[in-house]
């Protein structure tokens, strides 16, 4: 009798035990999700300050240490009635996917970072989303521009993945408003980058919104030099203007054997041109008639008081003219200050729901809000260079 009794009993604790146990397991594993704020808010960068990119990511570099800066002068981020300051763990993913990815595992594993700010590309920024999913820790890009970056393949849209800039599919269209409206370009040839999303989406979404006729497409790849053939085969064909979509480093080259070659017409590009490597590379002589689509123009900026005072601090501080990458990085970490200030925390899961509320947010680069597929909706620029300077902007509500 007493020996079953026992056993009963222990029986009856030993299931307690183990139920209690799997309960402590489910409650840890619910209060860890994600990194919690420990006494500074640390923001990881996953930014390509080295290869192709390197330009971008060390202007973006500029734009979140001017942020964290000030943040921090002015004593930090409000997080339920107790300023923290910033903490800045920058690394470089060398404008490699793989790079990127295992940089990602170490912010947010090693480093416990509370939100990320980067890559700037969009191949570079998908590398990483696997890692920073699986830790619960948001990541703003200040520049990956594909449509689909924010989506998972299902079409849901990744929880941890924002962007500060539009789409590539908005780019793309507005351009080929601009080239057939304001530039009344009839015939346009496109010259795209097809090494990566980016360049292969803008030139799909010109193509689709064009009214005139296409006279001529072709592509080319990452690390190209010798664009004479292409471009000899588009004198040819009678066009108005050029659409050429992709990084700097490529367009430049473009551009200088474009006008070399006798070949006057406008080129049109993307805000992969926006950075002033572009014009050193094409000759300034040669960089006039040349327009890009554009988040930020110091240009139109100046209606803006928000930007108005960031594009002081910035020439203060750097001595130079606030480049669009900087000016789009610096909004990226004040979205995410206020996000945490919104939500009353810093814990990296919290400050992805406070990312998803942002509406009207009054940033260097217009009003953002965030919709539901994680995007910015703002205002777009197109910039005029003329002798590699920019001579005008046109804002396109």
């Amino acid at each position: 009798m007493k020996r079953k009794m026992i056993k009963k009993i222990m029986g009856f604790g030993t299931a307690m035990l183990v139920a209690g146990m799997l309960a402590g397991c489910s409650t840890a594993k619910t209060a860890s999700k994600g990194n919690a704020a420990g006494k500074t808010i640390k923001i990881g960068v996953n930014m390509e300050l080295s290869g192709a990119a390197a330009g971008y990511g060390n202007s973006q570099k500029q734009g979140i240490q001017m942020a964290v800066d000030q943040i921090n002068k002015n004593g930090g981020i409000n997080v339920d009635g107790k300023k923290k300051k910033v903490s800045l763990i920058i690394r470089d993913n060398k404008t490699s996917t793989s790079t990127s990815a295992s940089v990602a595992a170490q912010l947010v594993n090693k480093d416990k970072v509370n939100a990320i700010v980067g890559p700037a590309t969009t191949n570079a920024g998908t590398a990483q989303i696997p890692n920073i999913t699986k830790a619960a820790v948001p990541s703003v890009s200040p520049s990956a521009t594909d449509p689909n970056y924010t989506l998972q393949k299902s079409g849901k849209v990744q929880p941890y993945v924002f962007r500060a800039c539009y789409q590539n599919n908005f780019q793309g269209s507005t351009a080929a408003k601009f080239a057939y409206t304001n530039l009344k370009a009839k015939r346009v040839a496109v010259l795209a980058d097809n090494s990566s999303d980016y360049g292969t989406g803008l030139a799909k979404a010109f193509k689709k919104a064009y009214k005139g006729k296409i006279a001529a497409s072709q592509y080319f790849q990452e690390g190209d030099k010798d664009f004479n053939a292409i471009l000899t085969s588009f004198k040819n064909k009678k066009i108005d203007a050029i659409y050429a979509p992709g990084y700097y480093s490529e367009i430049g080259l473009i551009v200088k054997q474009a006008r070399q070659a006798g070949i006057n017409v406008p080129i049109i590009g993307s805000d992969g041109m926006a950075d002033p490597k572009l014009a050193q590379i094409a000759g300034n002589e040669n960089a006039t008639n040349v327009y890009y689509t554009t988040p930020f123009s110091t240009r139109v900026a100046n209606q803006n008081g928000t930007a108005k005072k960031f594009m002081k601090a910035f020439k203060e501080q750097y001595n130079e003219e606030a480049p669009t990458f900087s000016a789009l990085a610096y909004d990226s970490v004040y979205m995410i200050k206020k996000a945490i200030e919104n939500e009353k925390s810093a814990d990296s899961a919290k400050i992805a729901e406070g990312l998803t509320k942002i509406k009207n947010f009054d940033g260097v680069t217009g009003k953002i809000t965030i919709d539901s597929k994680h995007n910015a909706n703002k205002p777009i620029v197109v910039e005029t260079l003329s002798n590699g300077k920019v001579s005008a902007a046109t804002e396109i509500k």
